[in-house]
């Protein structure tokens, strides 16, 4: 072949892979959950979203895609693959605050916000992201006691150790947003310790039954009880009140009785007398005499009062009819007859 023909020959090949080279480097794409950042001589310019792009072919610019979009985590104390878990127990083992070693097992979920400080700002972010969280644990484990920290605290624990990681992230301008940081388990070493801490637990679950058994008795009976004492406390309202009208009402007919009393006191003072002789004798016979002559003069008020309707005016002349006695004799025992009738 001429000289001519194989140099024209080796250009026009020369050409077709630097086009093909400038092809497959000035373009590229980028999927949904994606971000691309685009540097410029090694340094970063800009951001590209999901789509096809293009770019300046290496070396002038190239391009570093990142999943941005995308909600990703990592697990500490252990890793998982597929349904295999395996222990890392570097990891998981910690030391709280009153020297007792406790296994802790969490997991992180985290995007890339900041794709710029991501790709430079840390050489390996995974790694990172794994040591910042597992110092973070230690730091708040390590100031805790073991029984806090295995059962009341755990929530509390977990929130401290979540924002200790988010102001790592913030120190170090890693470009990583934490979104939430769970433990999966905060346990003691498995074994004869294991045993004894869930018998611990155990003890302060039925303590807690217990408590909660007896707050429930106690808000029954309180109230109970309440209401007994208030039903008393009315009853001896509404006695005091009924004995202190009765004692009023005792006054005020003493005061009436006493009036009367100061107008006359003879005749009050007898019929005082012949009411309570109904009250204490219902059933005795009443005769009223005179015994002061020879002559008894008596008053039989039963047959008076059983004879009402022949009129006022036969009881008058009745009451005036003078009983003759032919002996003094005759007449005592009239007396003694009215006296065994105990209506003297």
């Amino acid at each position: 072949m001429k000289p001519g023909v194989v140099r024209n020959w080796l250009v026009a090949i020369v050409g077709v892979v630097i086009l093909f080279y400038v092809g497959s480097t000035s373009f590229y794409t980028v999927q949904e959950q994606e971000r691309a950042a685009i540097l410029t001589f090694g340094k970063y310019t800009h951001e590209t979203t999901s789509g096809l792009h293009f770019k300046w072919p290496y070396p002038i610019q190239e391009v570093r895609v990142v999943q941005a979009e995308l909600t990703q985590k990592i697990t500490i104390g252990y890793r998982q693959n597929g349904n295999t878990v395996t222990p890392v127990d570097d990891e998981a083992m910690m030391i709280t605050g009153d020297e007792n070693i406790v296994s802790a097992d969490a997991v992180v979920t985290f995007k890339i916000s900041n794709i710029r400080n991501y790709l430079h700002n840390i050489s390996d972010p995974e790694q990172f992201l794994r040591n910042a969280a597992s110092a973070s644990i230690r730091s708040v484990i390590g100031s805790q006691k073991l029984d806090y920290a295995i059962t009341d605290g755990k929530t509390a624990i977990q929130d401290m150790a979540r924002e200790r990681l988010i102001e790592l992230q913030s120190r170090y301008e890693t470009g990583i947003q934490i979104i939430d940081l769970k433990f999966q388990d905060i346990e003691p070493p498995g074994g004869e310790v294991e045993e004894a801490f869930r018998a611990v637990t155990n003890a302060r679950e039925e303590k807690n039954t217990k408590v909660n058994n007896a707050r429930k008795y106690e808000n029954e009976r309180i109230p109970n009880a309440r209401g007994e004492a208030q039903a008393m406390l009315e009853q001896a309202e509404a006695e005091k009140k009924s004995r202190i009208l009765n004692a009023e009402g005792d006054v005020a007919k003493f005061n009436a009785i006493y009036s009367e009393y100061a107008k006359n006191p003879s005749v009050t003072e007898s019929r005082l007398i012949l009411e309570t002789l109904e009250k204490i004798l219902p059933d005795a016979k009443i005769f009223i005499t005179n015994s002061g002559s020879n002559t008894v003069n008596y008053l039989p008020l039963n047959e008076l009062l059983g004879n009402r309707s022949s009129g006022a005016t036969a009881t008058q002349q009745q009451a005036q009819t003078p009983v003759q006695t032919p002996q003094a004799p005759q007449a005592t025992e009239s007396q003694q007859e009215a006296q065994g009738g105990n209506g003297q």
